[in-house]
């Protein structure tokens, strides 16, 4: 499978002090995220090596590390593949999500600070604004943040460390749907309850809350990313 991915512009970011295997590694994640780089294209250390003009050693750690995150599997004396979309997948995910993020929720009920409630709620003013300006580019990083600045405020390093490596497994599935407005839209919805749940300190509200919202994260992802996928020739 054949693509073109604009190495001019990686080459021109490659400055110190962020290390070149870190920039080569940013750069290929976002381009499989965004299905620039196609599922079944295969990534050769020595062929990207020469594109982006750096030595294989940072293009090989690069590519083990996207390997440890499972957007890549290796192939033995091939190189590495872009893993296909698994349904499976994403449910486990979904569930496990769904016990991890309540637990941290109703913790943040105890421990959240002004500040943070106050953060929470810049965050969906922003995402507001984002969907009536029309321009999405942005919402996936809003829709990170606020699920970061949720986890912290759990108090707990274990539930941040959980929930951030568990959005990261599902990222690849979600990132279609979040530049989508009816469903950025859904997710934004799903926030505002989550914190007036939270304002509100009702434990068993957000337990629904959190639930309903990663449910409705699944439904959009089997739409945007399966369906999409299934209807293809």
């Amino acid at each position: 499978m054949n693509f073109k991915l604009d190495f001019q512009k990686l080459k021109a970011k490659i400055e110190p002090p962020i290390s070149i295997r870190e920039k080569v590694y940013t750069h290929l994640k976002h381009e499989i995220l965004i299905s620039q780089i196609p599922e079944e294209s295969i990534l050769v250390e020595t062929r990207l090596a020469e594109q982006i003009g750096v030595s294989r050693t940072p293009i090989r750690e690069a590519l083990h590390f996207l390997e440890k995150e499972g957007l890549l599997e290796l192939l033995p004396r091939a190189g590495y593949r872009v893993r296909r979309i698994d349904w499976d997948e994403v449910e486990e995910i979904v569930q496990i999500r769904k016990v991890v993020e309540s637990l941290a929720a109703n913790w943040a009920i105890t421990h959240i600070k002004p500040e943070e409630i106050e953060a929470l709620k810049e965050n969906l003013r922003q995402s507001e604004a984002t969907l009536q300006q029309g321009d999405l580019s942005n919402f996936p990083e809003l829709d990170a943040q606020f699920h970061e600045i949720l986890a912290r405020a759990s108090g707990s390093k274990r539930l941040i460390d959980l929930i951030q490596s568990l959005r990261s497994d599902m990222l690849r599935y979600r990132i279609k749907s979040l530049h989508r407005t009816d469903t950025a839209a859904l997710a934004l919805q799903g926030h505002r309850r989550i914190v007036e749940c939270i304002i509100n300190r009702d434990s068993p509200a957000l337990d629904d809350a959190v639930r309903n919202h990663l449910d409705q994260a699944k439904r959009t992802i089997r739409l945007c990313a399966f369906e999409e996928v299934e209807s293809k020739p």
